[in-house]
Parts: C-alpha cells; sequence; structure tokens
C-alpha cells in the first residue's frame, strides 16, 4: 500500500501511498459556503458529473437535516453509478440516547447508502465543553455508533473531528478515539483539520504516528483558513494517507475545504500517485461546471483550472516560451483541460504580438507586429485594456493589417429616458445603421436602461442584415472608471461578455462618455461574431 521515498534531512523514511482514494463533499461540505444553496436537481447532476470524472467516493449531504437532502437520497437512487459510492453523513449518537434508539443514526441507515461516514469527537477540550461527557463515555458513543452501523449493514467512515487540534493537546487520547471507531467496526479512519490551522509538518508528523497504532487506513481531511489545505493534504499522504477529502474549487465553510482541482493534478502529475480519474483533461471543465452549478465562478488565479493559471504577460516570459514552454509553465495546460493565454498591454512585448497573431491564425510578420504594439501602447494609455477583451484585440490587429472589411456601419443613435412621476425610469434607442452594400436601417426599441435599448436597437436593426445575431446574447457587463480623480469627467472602461451558447468572447470599449464606450464594445461585439462566421465560412 506504501512505497519508501527515501531519506528526509533528518534520515527519517517518508512513506508515499501508490493510490489514492478521492473522497468529494461539495454537495454537504460545499454546500456550506456563504452564498451556495444547492437544489436537489443541481445536487443530482454534479453528482453524474463527480461519477463520470472517477471521484471514488461522494458526500451527498445529510440526511434529515433537511427536506432537500431526504429528496437527494431518495433520487440517487434511480441513477447507476458506474465509479463512485455514494455516502450520507452524520454525526454519532447523541450523548443521553443508545445506538438503537438514535434518530440520527436511523436516518443515516434509512438513507439506503452502503457507505455512511459519521463523525465524532476526538479533541478533549469538545467532549468536556460541548458534548459535556467524560472522556471515556465518548468513546463508548464512538464505538458504539460504529457498530450499531455496521451491524445494520453499513461499511462506515470514520471521521475524526479536530482531530490534529486534538493531538496537539492530548495525542493519547485523540489516538484512543480513533481505536475505538476501528473497534466498533470503521473501514477508514480519516483525521480531520476541523478548525483549518493545523501547518503540514504537523500534520504529516500525526499521520505518521497514527499510521503506526492504527490497522485500518487512513484519510485527511483539511479547512483553508490558514491557505494551506493542499500543502496539508499532501504531507497527510506522504506520511501514508491513503484517502484525500476536499471539494471541487476549494468551496466550504468559512475559508473553504481542500480544493480537488489542485490536490488531484499533484499527486497525479507532481508525487506520481494514481487515482481512479478517467481523464484529467476534464479537470477545468468539472471546476468550470461547478462553479457555475454553485453560482461561485472559479477564481481566475485557482491553479491549475483558472484562467489565469497559464496566462503570460511579460515580453521577456513569452519570448522564451516561444522556445522551450518549459521555461514558464510547471506542467502543460492541455493536460488538465486549460489553454495558454497570451496577454497583451502595455508590457506586452513583440513576442506577445507575435504569438497572439498566431493564435488567431494570421500570418505574422515581425515587422508588422512593432507599429501593432506601439499601436496597442497609445490606447492602453488612453485606458483600453486587452488582455480580458481579446476579441477586441483579433478585431484591431485586423483592422491594423487591412483584413477586415467592417460588416456595417453604425451613422447614429438616439437617446430617450423617461420619467413621470411614481413610475420607473423608461428608455428607448433609436439607431441608424448601414451595411457595407449601402442598405439602410432605422430602428427603435426598448430597454431595461440605456445601455440595453441600445442593445436591443442595434440587434434589432443589423439582424435584418445578418439574421445570425439573434443567436448573441450579453452575458457581463463590467464599467470601470479609469481616473477617479477626474471625478464625474473621469474616463470609463466598458467590458462586455457576450455569447451564441457554444463559444463567449469579451470586447472593450472607452471614454468620458459610459454611453460611447458602451456602444464601442456593443459594436466590437456584434462585428467579432460576424468576422469569425466569415473566416470559418458559415
Amino acid at each position: 500500500m506504501k512505497r519508501p521515498q527515501g531519506n528526509n534531512s533528518k534520515g527519517l523514511i517518508t512513506l508515499l501511498a501508490d493510490k489514492v482514494i478521492l473522497y468529494d463533499t461539495t454537495l454537504r461540505d460545499g454546500a456550506q459556503t456563504e452564498g451556495v444553496s444547492f437544489s436537489t436537481e443541481d445536487k443530482l447532476e454534479i453528482l453524474q458529473r463527480l461519477d463520470e470524472f472517477g471521484i471514488d467516493f461522494v458526500e451527498g449531504g445529510w440526511p434529515s437535516s433537511n427536506p432537500k437532502d431526504d429528496l437527494f437520497f431518495a433520487r440517487a437512487k434511480e441513477i447507476k453509478l458506474k465509479n463512485t459510492r455514494l455516502v450520507a453523513f452524520g454525526s454519532t449518537r447523541r450523548a443521553k440516547s443508545s445506538a438503537d434508539r438514535d434518530a440520527g443514526l436511523a436516518s443515516l441507515i434509512a438513507a439506503g447508502t452502503e457507505w455512511i461516514c459519521i463523525f465524532g469527537k476526538t479533541w478533549d477540550l469538545h467532549v468536556e465543553k460541548a458534548l459535556q461527557v467524560s472522556l471515556e463515555e465518548n468513546l463508548r458513543i464512538v464505538e458504539e455508533s460504529v457498530r450499531h452501523l455496521k451491524d445494520n449493514g453499513k461499511r462506515v467512515i470514520f471521521d475524526a473531528e479536530h482531530f490534529f487540534d486534538g493531538y496537539k493537546d492530548n495525542p493519547g487520547y485523540a489516538l484512543e478515539v480513533l481505536q475505538a471507531a476501528e473497534r466498533g467496526g470503521a473501514e477508514w479512519l480519516v483525521l480531520c483539520d476541523t478548525n483549518g490551522g493545523s501547518l503540514p509538518y504537523d500534520v504529516g508528523r500525526a499521520v505518521k504516528k497514527v499510521m503506526a497504532t492504527v490497522s485500518k487506513p487512513v484519510g485527511v481531511h483539511c479547512h483553508n483558513d490558514s491557505d494551506l489545505a493542499v500543502a496539508c493534504s499532501h504531507a497527510g499522504v506522504r506520511m501514508g494517507s491513503t484517502m484525500v477529502q476536499g471539494t471541487i474549487n476549494g468551496i466550504g465553510e468559512r475559508c473553504g475545504n481542500a480544493n480537488l482541482c489542485s490536490v488531484i493534478p499533484n499527486l497525479m502529475l507532481k508525487l506520481g500517485v494514481s487515482t481512479n480519474v478517467k481523464d484529467l483533461k476534464r479537470l477545468r471543465s468539472l471546476s468550470t461546471y461547478v462553479g457555475e452549478m454553485s453560482n461561485m465562478f472559479p477564481q481566475p488565479g485557482m491553479p491549475f483550472v483558472g484562467d489565469r493559471a497559464f496566462a503570460h504577460k511579460g515580453g521577456v516570459h513569452v519570448s522564451a516560451m516561444a522556445r522551450d514552454s518549459r521555461t514558464y509553465e510547471h506542467v502543460d495546460p492541455s493536460v488538465v483541460g486549460n489553454r495558454r493565454r497570451i496577454l497583451i498591454s502595455e508590457m506586452s512585448g513583440t513576442s506577445n504580438i507575435l504569438e497572439k497573431v498566431r493564435e488567431f491564425g494570421i500570418d505574422d510578420s515581425k515587422e508588422e507586429s512593432r507599429p501593432i504594439l506601439e499601436h496597442i501602447k497609445t490606447l492602453e494609455s488612453q485606458g483600453f485594456q486587452f488582455e480580458g477583451a481579446e476579441a477586441s484585440f483579433e478585431l484591431l490587429v485586423r483592422r491594423f493589417r487591412e483584413e477586415q472589411v467592417t460588416p456595417f456601419e453604425l451613422q447614429g443613435f438616439r437617446l430617450y429616458i423617461d420619467s413621470q412621476r411614481g413610475s420607473v425610469l423608461s428608455s428607448e434607442a433609436s439607431v441608424k445603421v448601414v451595411d457595407r452594400y449601402g442598405n439602410v436601417e432605422h430602428t427603435a426599441a426598448d430597454g431595461d436602461g440605456p445601455v440595453n435599448a441600445l442593445d436591443q436597437a442595434l440587434r434589432k436593426a443589423l439582424s435584418r442584415f445578418f439574421p445570425r445575431l439573434n443567436d448573441i446574447r450579453l452575458t457581463d457587463y463590467k464599467v470601470r472608471v479609469i481616473d477617479e480623480k477626474a471625478g464625474t469627467a473621469a474616463k470609463v472602461r466598458v467590458l462586455i461578455r457576450s455569447t451564441d451558447g457554444n463559444s463567449s468572447w469579451t470586447t472593450v470599449g472607452v471614454s468620458e462618455n459610459i454611453i460611447e464606450a458602451s456602444l464601442m464594445a456593443l459594436v466590437d461585439s456584434m462585428e467579432y461574431i460576424l468576422m469569425k462566421d466569415e473566416y470559418n465560412g458559415d
């Protein structure tokens, strides 16, 4: 189960598991994140995605804690899981109850899962202050609870709550609790850093001691309150832990749980540990999917799966990477389903431009790239920013090279904002557009605010010439004041993200007038998709 990995600086043998079992608690611990509320349908869909990815155990929730979790376990019975074992989560019996009469344990049995995970107290502080029972009684609670579940045909994972804090204060008692769970029949003993305050060295040292004390396999469950949950998880594995518990994107109560989107690739790519993951290239899409379902889109700076994980801005970096990507990338982004991004800004060099135009399938030329770079730097000094607006950048390059013929021209627009006593503001926009063949369309539309009215009017006018634009919708709209000291006369930068249902793109506009800046980004958004269709032969 373990293999020696040589001696560390103190001459101690470090052990590393050959294979690690992955236990996901996104649907339970992750659902405790502030602002996250999964519906039953959300949980069922996430369960199936985790199963497809190859997660070994998925903790579905706490039966009887709320109607939604009860419905989830009932509906989950209809799903044929291929790789995942669904787990019901709960607590040991109440202090003044017997196991066979405890309502919580009865609910866990009724959930119908083969596997059950229960947590129990291992920190003497919690036993005496929270539970208000003797240390001996707590040992009986743990052993009897596990045994009762085993007697009812269940397989049990024991989560040793606050284990590392308990081990630090009273190591002998913390180990006794694990032995009580083992006597009861637990098949896994999971050591929890519930408060998230442990250091990797502390976790590794404690896991090593546990491995020498118990015979059952050991897991780790780390929280991220010290920003060390991933590091602590790896420290546990290096000392012999063969299960890691965590969540997708690291969501969870307070500062979150160990982020499986970092744990998994580090285990597989850096430590050489095998898992049951079917295709690591699906990692980014899984991260994005769970982010959408939880209404907490993954942070762009998240390692491995974030938008910025393989984004390169400095010209020196890009120049070196053109020769060998290993110079500034620790892994190939495609291995985890991500991609390299070359950013364009005033810090860019010619190498950035060359790499970027190659991405677009444009013939590159170092002679032509330098004037483009100078033009970009001039625009960025005026407030434009292209590193987050790749669609506007591609249009800029093609216009500069005279490869892009503008498919339409906005010849004018008017906005009407009406306010009547006791009613909300109403907005109406009228626009006049002409296509490249001289055909004119003049129309108007209402909207929820002036920008929405302009978007509706422009789309309505252009759809006569370009029906494709009926498929486009805005998904994000951001406004940034560039020079706050200028007050109401300050320039603003508008970023608009659009989608046709298959792909998304971002465009930018800058002006002292927020309406004009918005219109720049809107026009670029529509011209971009028409350009892509033309180059793709659609």
